[in-house]
């Protein structure tokens, strides 16, 4: 799924090619994308973009009669921007926004199709949506702290709660997990986040990460293979492979459709988590350290 970074080299590559630029028509494929239009989808058309903003994982694409295109790309959905218009079929391409300048298509892989666009008016619709969570750029350590601190759940459930912080998922809940030393199973009362590094890690991640692997492509291209899976990362995708930092092989919990992905020796002092497919079948058998399970693999 397109995280906060993704997002925002989202938007920079928008800026360059449809800020200022007239939206003469939007063609929607299929019913599931648009969820609201209130008002219609055509008050957009026809209409100049004046600005784009960031709604935690969301794009938010403003026209000089307050009229907001907000998408959500959800965990497939991409971006793309050619010099040719396409007729969106409602499997793969599910809209296509023509402006003066070019052609935005949007993209679903998979037959779960999750993405979404909501059309609203008024600024206020996106000042209430940003102000219901805390931005990881803006927040001070003593609001990312209460934050994080508001229920006890695990940290990696707090880090990616949409309502609690903007912008942060799976992907990269793992970086900041793995640069702080914490479990991503910790209780918040476990790990006192006011004096813990996962506090002060997420803006890190987030940078490095983030915009600048895209730097030197813009605005020449638009940005392509955009992925949660990113060769600078250090243990999110790395199921595996050496820790970047101590050398362990990255450890691994499955659930449904997701993975988190975790060094045992970095962050949980050497104790295999429990995965839910696995550890529930193999019950005794299985390995509670990274020294039984290589003996196991030896």
């Amino acid at each position: 799924m397109p995280e906060l970074p993704d997002v925002v080299v989202y938007i920079e590559a928008l800026e360059q090619r449809i800020r200022g630029r007239k939206l003469e028509r939007v063609l929607v494929g299929g019913p599931s994308l648009l969820r609201t239009a209130d008002p219609p989808l055509s008050a957009a058309q026809g209409r100049t973009i004046t600005e784009l903003r960031r709604l935690g994982k969301r794009i938010a694409i403003g026209a000089d009669n307050d009229v907001w295109l907000v998408l959500h790309l959800m965990i497939a959905g991409r971006l793309h921007w050619s010099d040719r218009s396409k007729i969106p079929d409602g499997r793969r391409t599910l809209a296509v926004f023509d402006f003066d300048s070019g052609y935005l298509t949007l993209t679903e892989a998979g037959s779960r199709k999750r993405a979404s666009l909501h059309v609203s008016a008024g600024r206020r619709c996106t000042e209430r949506a940003r102000s219901r969570r805390i931005d990881v750029f803006e927040a001070t350590l003593d609001e990312f702290g209460a934050a994080l601190t508001a229920a006890n759940h695990t940290l990696k459930r707090a880090l990616t709660d949409p309502r609690t912080f903007s912008g942060i998922g799976n992907a990269y809940s793992d970086e900041i997990l793995w640069a702080a030393r914490l479990s991503p199973v910790a209780l918040r009362n476990e790990c006192p986040p006011a004096r813990s590094p996962v506090c002060t890690s997420p803006r890190a991640i987030l940078c490095v990460n983030g915009p600048s692997v895209f730097a030197t492509k813009l605005p020449e291209s638009f940005p392509k293979k955009v992925t949660a899976f990113r060769e600078g990362m250090a243990v999110h995708g790395r199921y595996g492979q050496p820790c970047p930092r101590c050398g362990a092989k990255v450890q691994r919990i499955r659930y449904a459709s997701n993975e988190t992905n975790y060094c045992a020796r970095c962050q949980t002092n050497g104790k295999l988590l429990a995965d839910r497919a696995l550890s529930r079948l193999l019950r005794e058998d299985w390995p509670r350290t990274l020294e039984e399970l290589e003996e196991r693999r030896g």
